[in-house]
């Protein structure tokens, strides 16, 4: 006994023989597969904190820029919202930072967060760097913090049986709504 399975409309299947439904995230392949990491550690070597500020701010998912630093969304994002501050320097480690650095990094992650309780009424936030390749860095040679939004009962079964995130917003509309509700000075 041959039994139908049921499609997404465009030929792809939603529900497998085990009966189990199938969430299709293609576009986590590009991380997966390491797209977009840089070829080295220099700033000439496809850094994409580098390169981001270079192109228009919907295109570099910019949000909002600084002297010396600037605020993007997470081409990866953990949650709707995930925000990073970068210099705009190529440093690796927090004590390369000089003061104005360090004080506008602080001064975008506080408007950050201030946007993100506006757009999205965010119950809390992650808010942290992972310094160096040990600790976790996806990018370790150009510092860059994030911020997460969170919400209470925001984490469900999905990220721990089946390594996908949902994430109900595609990029462009988060950044959209984000600049509408970044601070301004």
């Amino acid at each position: 006994m041959q039994r139908e399975t049921p499609d997404d409309g465009e030929g792809r299947q939603t529900r497998g023989p085990d009966g189990l439904q199938r969430l299709w995230t293609p576009h986590r392949m590009a991380y997966i597969k390491g797209e977009n990491k840089p070829s080295g550690t220099g700033p000439g070597d496809g850094c994409p904190f580098c390169r981001a500020p270079e192109l228009p701010d919907a295109e570099g998912l910019v949000l909002a820029r600084g002297k010396t630093a600037f605020a993007l969304l997470n081409l990866y994002p953990y949650n709707s919202g995930h925000l990073m501050v970068c210099p705009y320097r190529h440093v690796a480690d927090y004590t390369e930072l000089d003061e104005d650095e360090t004080a506008e990094i602080a001064a975008l992650t506080q408007a950050g967060i201030t946007a993100l309780r506006s757009a999205y009424g965010a119950h809390g936030f992650n808010v942290g760097m992972n310094l160096g390749v040990a600790a976790g860095a996806g990018i370790a040679a150009h510092l860059h913090q994030h911020v997460v939004p969170r919400w209470g009962g925001d984490t469900n079964f999905m990220p721990v049986v089946g390594q996908t995130k949902v994430l109900p917003q595609l990029l462009d509309q988060t950044r959209e709504q984000l600049v509408a509700h970044w601070p301004r000075p």
